[in-house]
């Protein structure tokens, strides 16, 4: 079975795609920041990461670079509804740059979330 690591200080957002993930069949971990997500990692490795950028602790684009030092075929999936001032263009911009596989915008649909994990998993 294909696991997932949700990684966002957001739990009604973990709840959402917890229940889109596990309903496809994927098994799902989660993780309330960079930290605790990086350290769920570790004690159980997954296929794939979603991360959110904005975080307490550490946030997504520090969890991204390490993640992606330490592991560089990790699946990553960066997620974000941006902040005014940026936008969440140029924050998904900048996570891709920096190691993320894929960005999806937040609000996302269902079936935007799970194309986008099928994308991925099977490249």
């Amino acid at each position: 079975m294909i696991r997932i690591l949700v990684i966002d200080d957001v739990s009604e957002v973990r709840l959402f795609i917890r229940n889109c993930l596990e309903e496809a069949g994927y098994s799902v971990l989660e993780a309330d920041n960079g930290n605790t997500g990086i350290t769920a990692f570790r004690r159980n490795p997954v296929d794939m990461v979603i991360v959110d950028l904005f975080m307490p602790e550490k946030e997504g684009i520090e969890t991204i670079i390490e993640l992606r030092k330490g592991y560089p075929n990790l699946k990553i999936l960066a997620i974000s509804g941006g902040i005014p001032k940026y936008g969440p263009d140029n924050l998904l911009y900048s996570a891709k740059m920096l190691g993320a596989d894929d960005c999806l915008n937040k609000p996302f649909t269902v079936q935007q979330l799970l194309d986008v994990i099928e994308k991925l998993l099977a490249s």
